[in-house]
């Protein structure tokens, strides 16, 4: 048992913590700002890029990022990937206070890198509301719609038509 302290001192330290806790939640929420985080203090968001959906956790950290249970440098070997992945913690400037845990699944790496940039994006909002100005203004929480147009019957591609010859 701590030093000093008793039964008594400790529930009135627990129920003067469960009158903050309100009080604190409510203030938040008068600001429009409001924390979305699990049971284990983790923010967590989707982030879609193309065809590649980013599954992402964020909670305070050193600075480590695993994707798909590699290191992020071992994943995304191209240093513009990389880059991608580091801007909306540059641009909120929370670099290396916050550990990434992804998981990805379809597309390229191209739209991979994306998609983990607007989950990463849209869990900082979650964990702090305070930095959704920065990141919205930067283009980071819109998700980028735009996917590979699908092959017409009777083209080789989506647009390109066969060599037309007069003969």
């Amino acid at each position: 048992m701590a030093e000093g302290r008793t039964l008594a001192d400790l529930s009135k330290a627990d129920a003067v913590a469960k009158d903050a806790a309100p009080k604190a939640a409510a203030a938040a929420k008068a600001n429009g700002e409001e924390r979305k985080l699990d049971k284990f203090g983790r923010a967590y968001a989707t982030g879609k890029r193309k065809n590649a959906i980013a599954r992402v956790w964020i909670k305070p950290g050193s600075g480590k990022f695993t994707v798909n249970g590699k290191e992020s440098n071992d994943y995304f070997a191209r240093p513009v990937l990389r880059m991608l992945l580091a801007q909306p913690l540059v641009v909120a400037n929370r670099v290396g206070q916050f550990d990434v845990m992804a998981t990805v699944v379809g597309g390229g790496l191209s739209g991979q890198a994306g998609a983990l940039r607007h989950g990463i994006s849209k869990a900082l909002t979650y964990f702090e509301p305070a930095l959704r100005p920065a990141l919205k203004a930067q283009g980071f929480l819109t998700r980028d719609s735009r996917v590979v147009e699908r092959k017409k019957y009777g083209k080789p591609k989506a647009r390109r038509s066969f060599q037309f010859s007069k003969r």
